[in-house]
């Protein structure tokens, strides 16, 4: 299958985030099953503007933060109509809008969350009222009924207070092993030890974290918060940071997941999250974590036994002093809940492509509706045809690679 995904950047991106390491791993997924993949996204400087990535699929760069929805608009109409057999629809706050100018291919929307209080964090008035009470909403009501991929309860819930009326939920994907990561466990620090892994920017709420902190010094004088991550507000909160406060930086994988493991509690204090992938990190090392009760980090926090608070820092403080000493012995058994590898997670997207549904509820296999394959059923995890489960354990050569559809051809 000829696979086009528009997102508004790349993992070059200097401002990349979640969602382009989410778009890499299912390119590189599909290109791995023998999907011709393309990516199109703005430029970026020093970048070229058609490479081939080593991990399988083509990336086209074209336009700028504003100019690339244009541009995309443009290649579709030039280059792209007649060449593709399924269009991913990627949407981070302003959408492309696929869904008014291609009617000739499926198209599948992701979006991983709404901005909603997001605009008056990263935007200033009136602008922000405008995108909160109707940008937001208008953009979204192109996908009214078009088949739109999320990552969680809160966002599905979000997207159809938005008006969308056919949203699945396909979970996260990860990398790492919990197996694996959690099997070189070292011991926690000797003192009250704080992780915060993010973004320093005004949406992650990260001067929330130095309050609670600070209220949080005053009764345990001896506690520690490492800070991972930079950003625009870096040295605001460098000037706002009590003594035992420590900023990391950017750091590698290895030290992320060396630090989590070692602390006591990851905090999680963002306006929203499409999920929470950092709380799902520090539960597969064993560190359970402390957070906002809001959308996205509801879902992640409760799926991985963590603690949810109101959103305030003060809030935050007290319940991690009260919880202290059961943080210190270890009393949290957290657990891995909620995220799959991103090879289930491609082929779950793939069965939204096709008309199906995975199974959201890890319940009885659903049918593949819409495929002239659907008198096969998947498995338990979306991912294989059970007809072809006794012969091969190869979701990518005996479950979609026999499936064809009328409309976009050899699957």
């Amino acid at each position: 299958m000829r696979i086009l995904i528009y997102n508004w950047r790349d993992l070059t991106h200097p401002k990349a985030g979640g969602a382009e390491v989410y778009t890499d791993a299912i390119a590189r997924e599909w290109s791995s099953q023998g999907h011709e993949v393309t990516l199109f996204t703005s430029a970026v400087d020093g970048q070229p503007v058609d490479e081939m990535l080593a991990g399988g699929y083509r990336v086209i760069r074209r336009g700028r933060r504003l100019s690339v929805y244009r541009e995309a608009r443009r290649y579709w109409r030039t280059q792209g109509k007649g060449n593709f057999d399924l269009v991913i629809d990627e949407v981070n706050t302003k959408p492309f809008g696929c869904p008014k100018w291609i009617s000739d291919v499926p198209v599948v929307a992701l979006i991983h969350q709404v901005a909603r209080e997001i605009w008056f964090h990263e935007t200033w008035l009136p602008v922000a009222l405008l995108g909160r009470f109707w940008l937001e909403k208008h953009w979204l009501a192109a996908y009214r009924d078009t088949a739109v991929v999320t990552v969680s309860t809160s966002s599905k819930e979000s997207l159809e207070a938005y008006g969308l009326r056919n949203v699945t939920i396909v979970p996260e994907g990860m990398y790492q092993s919990p197996t694996s990561e959690r099997a070189h466990e070292s011991a926690k620090e000797d003192r009250l030890t704080l992780a915060f892994v993010g973004r320093l920017s005004s949406n992650k709420r990260p001067q929330d974290v130095i309050k609670a902190f600070g209220i949080i010094q005053g009764k345990i004088p001896e506690a520690r918060l490492w800070i991972m991550g930079t950003g625009p507000m870096e040295a605001r909160l460098r000037r706002l940071a009590p003594s035992g406060v420590e900023f990391l930086g950017r750091v590698s994988d290895r030290e992320k997941f060396d630090r989590l493991r070692r602390a006591h509690t990851l905090v999680a204090t963002s306006v929203r999250e499409g999920w929470g992938l950092v709380v799902t990190e520090a539960a597969m090392v064993g560190t359970p974590s402390v957070g906002y009760d809001v959308p996205g980090l509801c879902d992640s926090i409760n799926a991985s036994g963590g603690l949810l608070t109101d959103p305030e820092p003060e809030a935050l403080a007290a319940t991690i002093v009260s919880e202290t000493p059961h943080l210190l012995a270890g009393h949290y058994q957290v657990s891995v809940h909620g995220v799959e590898t991103w090879k289930q997670v491609a082929d779950q997207i793939m069965v939204v492509a096709l008309g199906g549904r995975p199974v959201e509820d890890r319940g009885e296999p659903s049918k593949l509706w819409g495929c002239s394959c659907a008198g096969k059923t998947l498995c338990d995890r979306g991912t294989t045809w059970q007809k072809d489960m006794e012969s091969s354990e190869d979701a990518n050569t005996v479950g979609l690679g026999r499936c064809r559809d009328p409309r976009i051809g050899a699957v």
